[in-house]
C-alpha cells in the first residue's frame, strides 16, 4: 500500500545516544521526514522492525553485539529496504562503506561535525537530502511512495552562480586534441558509474566525474573503480591534467573546475558554498566544462535525485557539446537526468546498459593525441 503524502519514516542505528539525539534533531526539522524509532544495536533495531518496518533506514557500521554491515546483509536478504550508511571519515570507515554500496546500500554520507552552526546547516541538508533519495529510490517506492523530485526540505538551494559565473564559451573553443567527457551522478551513480566505466577501453579521452560522495569516501571509489577498470581512475588533485585513459573523480567536499591550460587542461578545486544543495556539484563542472571545452566535450548525466547537473548540461548542449542522460528504467532515482530532459539539455536518453558503447562510438569519431601511457599496477 503506498502513501503518497505522507512524510518519509526513518529508523536511526547509531550505539552512541548523542549521535541518535543529534540525527532526530537534524532529521524532524525537515516536514516530510518523521524518526520511526531510534536503536543502539542491530537486536534493538531488528524488534522495532518486527513491529513496522521503516521506510529508510539510517545506519552506523560500527555497531555492538553486530557489525553494520552483517546487520545490513540481514536486512537485504529479509526485508530489502532503502538504507543510508553513515560512517566515520577513517580509512577503515571508508572501505566499509563502499562494501555497504555493493551490498545494497543506497546512500553514504560522512558522521557530521556539528560544533558550528555552518556546520550543522550543511549536516541537515546532506542528511535529509539522502534519506529523501533513499526513499525515492525504486527499492524505497515498493513501500512508500515518493516520487516528489523536491520535497520541502531546509537549507539553501544556490546555483553555480556563487561559485562560477556564467559566460558564453566560444563555439569553436578548445584546440583539436582535446576532446573530454564529463559525467555527474548521485544515488545509485556508485553502481551505475562502475557498470559503464568497466567497459570503457584504455584509450579513452579524459573523464572526469562528479559523484555526489562526502570527503575522504571518494578516494576509496577511485581505488575501487581502479581495480575494475582498464582506465587509469583516481581521485583529482588541484592542477591535475585530464589525460586520455585518465578517469579524474572529485574529492568530497570540493568543487571540481575544468579549465583552460594553454593547449589542454587542467583541473582546479574550489572551497564554497552548496550548489545545487551539493558539493561538489555536477552543475559546476558542467557550466565549467561548457566554458572550457565548449562543442569538444561530452557530458552525461546520470541517476540520482534532484535537479543538480540540469543547468549545467544545458550550458554544456548550448556551447556546441553532445549530451546525454541516463534513462527512467535504469535509473535508481530518474531525478536529475528527468530534470535535465525537462530543461531540452539532453541530446538523448540511454539506457545504463548502452552508456559505455555510446561514449566509444563517440570517442572513437574523434580520436586524436597519444595516450597517458600504459596503466601500470
Amino acid at each position: 500500500m503506498t502513501r503518497p503524502n505522507a512524510p518519509v519514516r526513518v529508523l536511526i542505528v547509531d550505539d552512541s545516544a548523542a549521535a541518535r539525539a543529534a540525527f532526530r534533531r537534524l532529521l524532524e526539522d525537515d516536514p516530510g521526514i518523521v524518526v520511526h524509532g531510534v536503536a543502539g544495536d542491530p537486536f534493538e533495531a531488528a524488534k522495532l522492525m518486527r513491529a513496522q518496518l521503516p521506510d529508510v533506514m539510517l545506519l552506523d557500521l560500527q555497531l555492538p553485539r553486530m557489525d553494520g554491515l552483517t546487520f545490513l546483509r540481514k536486512v537485504m536478504a529479509q526485508h530489502p529496504l532503502p538504507v543510508v550508511i553513515c560512517s566515520s571519515f577513517t580509512e577503515k570507515g571508508s572501505r566499509k562503506a563502499m562494501e555497504a554500496l555493493q551490498c545494497g546500500a543506497s546512500e553514504v554520507i560522512g558522521k557530521p561535525s556539528l560544533v558550528t552552526a555552518e556546520q550543522r546547516s550543511e549536516a541537515q541538508i546532506q542528511l535529509c537530502d539522502a534519506v529523501h533519495a533513499a526513499a525515492s529510490s525504486r527499492l524505497g517506492r515498493k513501500g512508500v511512495a515518493k516520487a516528489q523530485q523536491e520535497p520541502l526540505r531546509p537549507g539553501p538551494k544556490l546555483t553555480a552562480d556563487v561559485i562560477l559565473p556564467p559566460r558564453p564559451a566560444s563555439p569553436d573553443v578548445g584546440p583539436p586534441k582535446g576532446h573530454i567527457i564529463a559525467l555527474g551522478a548521485s544515488t545509485g551513480g556508485t553502481e551505475a558509474l562502475a557498470a559503464v566505466l568497466e567497459k570503457l577501453p584504455a584509450d579513452m579521452p579524459p573523464i572526469i566525474v562528479v559523484q555526489h560522495m562526502p570527503e575522504h569516501f571518494t578516494r576509496s571509489f577511485a581505488e575501487r573503480l581502479d581495480t575494475l577498470c582498464d582506465l587509469d581512475v583516481s581521485e583529482a588533485r588541484a592542477g591535475d591534467r585530464p589525460e586520455r585513459g585518465r578517469v579524474l573523480i572529485a574529492p568530497g567536499n570540493r568543487h571540481m573546475l575544468l579549465r583552460r591550460n594553454g593547449g589542454g587542461y587542467r583541473l582546479d578545486l574550489l572551497e564554497g558554498a552548496y550548489v545545487s544543495r551539493h558539493r561538489p556539484s555536477v552543475d559546476v563542472l558542467f557550466r565549467s566544462v561548457a566554458q572550457a571545452a565548449g562543442n569538444k566535450a561530452l557530458g552525461l548525466i546520470m541517476t540520482g535525485m534532484g535537479d543538480d547537473g540540469a543547468q549545467g548540461l544545458l550550458e554544456m548542449r548550448q556551447a556546441g557539446a553532445e549530451t546525454f542522460g541516463q534513462d527512467e528504467a535504469t535509473s535508481v532515482v530518474f531525478g536529475m537526468p528527468k530534470e535535465a530532459m525537462a530543461k531540452g539539455a539532453v541530446d538523448r536518453m540511454l539506457p545504463l546498459g548502452r552508456i559505455s558503447s555510446t561514449l566509444v562510438n563517440w570517442a572513437n569519431l574523434r580520436r586524436s593525441g597519444p595516450l597517458a601511457g600504459p596503466k601500470s599496477r
